[in-house]
């Protein structure tokens, strides 16, 4: 599934009924060169690409230009979301290759897709 169709399907499921449900995105974002990987989890995926862009926060990926998307996941469930980042963050650098390359094999900055 492409990040535009998984955007599309989050849309589509928190439009329904009369709460909006929350969504959380597991991320990695790398720099142009691809060379460091930064993964995370937030509720506004979105938004929080945009802060990495733009450097609004000082740090680890403001240091080593982390600001282009390359692979994320969306849950329903904050505790799946959370339990999803730890076990990539726990994994082998091999491991988080492979899910950016079965995802996005030619490394794309997918965040003009999490924009529409």
């Amino acid at each position: 599934m492409t990040p535009s169709v998984i955007a599309r399907a989050v849309k589509a499921r928190s439009n329904r009924g009369h709460k909006a449900a929350l969504v959380y995105y597991v991320s990695i974002l790398t720099n142009k060169a691809g060379t460091v990987l930064c993964t995370g989890m937030t509720n506004s995926l979105m938004h929080r690409v945009y802060q990495h862009r733009e450097k609004l926060t000082p740090g680890f990926t403001s240091r080593y230009n982390v600001n282009r998307l390359v692979w994320y996941e969306a849950f329903d469930d904050v505790r799946r979301a959370i339990a999803r980042e730890k076990q990539i963050k726990a994994g082998s650098r091999q491991r988080q290759l492979e899910l950016i390359r079965a995802l996005n094999p030619t490394w794309r900055d997918l965040y003009e897709d999490v924009r529409e």
